[in-house]
């Protein structure tokens, strides 16, 4: 890192950062009239943050060692000396490239999809405030990625999670009893406070052990502090991973993904492809040099990563929503991602990075555009037999290949990436991944290796529902394709998920010696051994789902899983339970205890539990005095208390304020007057 920055190229940084938010400012200020021009807006201001982007990767081609770029100063408190600052270095501007360039399409094609969805929920002005949020969430993404320093990143990290709760509940009023969205959205804002919480810890700990929280100096006396530091570095190290385990969906805090697809596709597809839940990635990657001095916590990253990887893959077996089967596939896909960052095997998890974002980027907008084109076929009247069917449920579906001939291949082209079929992106990501294992950890890689397996074979699952066999409604019999606004991003998407792995081509390794100088890593060989094990492993399971779900399955009919599986299938189906144990272990707890809290205050709840007998009459009298001494005359008193004065003082102060010039003129003349008097006479 050459310190500050001298060279024009690395001047762009602050537009990366720029653009989103001056967009977002245009359509807060003037996007009123035209939903062409909102996303246009909002698409072109981050077209133009990518293009910044590519300015700064051909800037640190001269330059690999990469740059600080001071912006203001923040927080300068005794020891604590922080600026808002931009790194940019080769780990840096590859996010900012995959963020900016991948986004950038997410939003072209959300101008089509929201357009549908608004029109279908009838509430036109959310239109410009979902391109507004769109926006500001990219633009949290790029500082998260952009920081100096642990608490810039943290301003980015909690931003994310803040404009995710607004995208997951942004039709609040919908879902489950009219509140089964607003749910969904408070799930995952306080499961990531959480992981935060670890995050918050690990920052505490790395001030007091070395005394900034600036990376370049945090690092520094983290290898010079010797094996005495082992212990506090462990700990600040397994703290990051709860943090990481938070944003990027890890067991046990991987309950809120799945929900979040509460939010509109685009934002499926946002969420899960280019922004928040690589945070996690990234954070571990950015952090490596603690890793690499801790290595108990570095194991506990690559087990948590694994497991969580295996894990996922069961439970999207036996889904039938089309985008819970790819928000569970997201999980198990980060899973290994962070094995391999655990593994120290860092081009190959930000490889899959990078991949991950084409074809799962692909898969949620071609899911989007599946569920569209089957709501225009019922909603055309064709689907009047069908009732309310559910436009998710796969069951519902088949035949599409027919009806939707664009979407049909390229969203096959990103399942058999997600598969790891060569030679798509997905397949040199992934064997990487597990090429490492094998050479690292034989459980991470035994666990890996299960978990591809299931991945072809849950691909292979949804493509046979989906777009092959009969239609098994009206709706999918007579599902209608979209418009190009939304086809062209997934043409694009589909291009990158086919040609993505030249990225890092084996021999070659393009992307590992551009990040060796951020990451020092050495570039992985090629095994044919492992490759082909995969590939066949792949192959092998998509060819059973193709026998399996030859014959249709439709809605209420038994999975042909089940009758297979088993016990296991309902375990599978009902997500191993872990939803329901949350409930009877946390949240049911907590909302008794809540209800217990409330009763000291409410006479009224007292009356409904104990109707009956003396002790309901001794408790209520007793809660009724200490709701009227306690809260009315008490906590509610002193507040209107302070309400009155306040309400007072501005009484007497705005005949200070009158409008009249020649009040004001009067003011200052005597005030100048007596500062005047003041000073002759003193």
């Amino acid at each position: 890192m050459s310190g500050i920055a001298g060279a024009a190229g690395f001047g762009l940084a602050p537009w990366v950062l720029a653009f989103p938010l001056i967009g977002l400012v245009v359509n807060l200020l003037f996007g009123r009239r035209s939903e062409t021009v909102v996303g246009g807006v909002a698409s072109a201001a981050l077209a133009a943050s990518f293009l910044a982007s590519l300015g700064l990767a051909a800037t640190l081609q001269g330059q690999p060692d990469g740059a600080v770029v001071p912006l203001t100063e923040w927080i300068h408190i005794g020891p604590l000396q922080l600026d808002w600052a931009l790194r940019v270095d080769t780990l840096s501007v590859t996010l900012m490239l995959m963020v900016t360039g991948v986004s950038t399409l997410i939003h072209v094609y959300a101008i089509g999809y929201m357009h549908e969805d608004v029109r279908h929920q009838g509430d036109p002005p959310r239109f410009r405030r979902f391109f507004i949020y769109f926006n500001l969430f990219v633009a949290f993404m790029l500082v998260l990625v952009s920081a100096d320093n642990f608490v810039m990143l943290f301003v980015g990290w909690e931003g994310v999670g803040l404009c995710s709760y607004l995208l997951i509940g942004f039709w609040f009023e919908k879902g489950e009893g009219g509140l089964g969205n607003a749910r969904a959205g408070k799930k995952a804002f306080l499961v990531n406070r959480v992981g935060d919480v670890g995050f918050l810890i690990a920052m505490f700990l790395t001030f007091s052990a070395f005394g900034s929280l600036r990376f370049e100096e945090v690092f520094q006396r983290a290898q010079q502090a010797g094996p005495s530091a082992t212990g506090v570095i462990t700990a600040i190290a397994l703290f990051l991973l709860v943090g990481a385990t938070g944003k990027s969906a890890q067991i046990p805090l991987f309950v809120w993904l799945p929900d979040a697809m509460a939010g509109p596709t685009p934002v499926s597809a946002l969420i899960h492809a280019a922004t928040m839940v690589t945070a996690g990635i990234y954070l571990v990657a950015r952090t490596h040099v603690l890793f690499a001095l801790a290595p108990v916590a570095a194991l506990a990253v690559a087990l948590v990563g694994a497991t969580t990887a295996l894990f996922s893959a069961s439970v999207a077996l036996g889904q039938f929503d089309i985008k819970k089967v790819l928000a569970y596939s997201t999980i198990s896909q980060l899973g290994f991602m962070m094995a391999a960052v655990g593994m120290g095997a860092y081009v190959a998890g930000l490889f899959h990075l990078l991949t991950h974002a084409f074809f799962k980027a692909l898969l949620f907008l071609g899911a989007g555009a599946v569920i569209q084109g089957v709501e225009r076929g019922h909603s055309a009247g064709h689907g009047s037999h069908d009732g309310e069917i559910d436009p998710q449920d796969m069951r519902a579906m088949g035949g599409l290949r027919a009806r939707l001939g664009w979407t049909f291949p390229v969203f096959v082209v990103g399942a058999l990436a997600l598969a790891g079929l060569p030679p798509l992106a997905g397949f040199f990501s992934k064997d990487e991944i597990l090429t490492a294992a094998w050479n690292t950890n034989v459980l991470v890689y035994g666990l890996l290796t299960a978990a591809s397996f299931l991945t072809a074979f849950y691909v292979g699952r949804q493509l046979m529902l989906v777009f092959f066999g009969r239609p098994r409604s009206e709706a999918a019999a007579h599902a209608q394709e979209n418009p190009p606004v939304m086809i062209v991003p997934l043409v694009v998407l589909a291009a990158l998920s086919l040609a993505g792995g030249a990225l890092n081509l084996p021999g070659v390794h393009t992307l590992g010696h551009w990040l060796e100088s951020s990451l020092g890593s050495e570039p992985a060989e090629f095994s044919p051994f492992v490759a082909g094990i995969s590939s066949g492993l792949a192959l092998l399971g998509i060819g059973l789902a193709v026998l399996l779900y030859r014959q249709p399955v439709p809605q209420g009919a038994e999975d042909p899983l089940a009758r297979m599986l088993g016990p296991v299938f309902r375990g599978i189906r009902g997500k191993w339970w872990v939803d329901e144990a949350y409930a009877a272990l946390v949240v049911r707890p907590y909302e008794k205890m809540s209800e217990f809290l409330a009763w000291t205050v409410d006479e009224r709840l007292w009356h409904d539990r104990f109707h009956e007998g003396v002790l309901a009459a001794g408790f209520r009298r007793s809660t009724a005095w200490l709701a009227d001494s306690f809260d009315l005359k008490g906590i509610d008193a002193t507040a209107n208390r302070l309400a009155g004065a306040v309400q007072r003082a501005a009484s007497g102060f705005h005949v200070l304020q009158s409008g009249f010039v020649r009040t004001y003129a009067l003011s200052v003349l005597v005030g100048a007057i007596l500062i005047l008097s003041y000073l002759v006479l003193n």
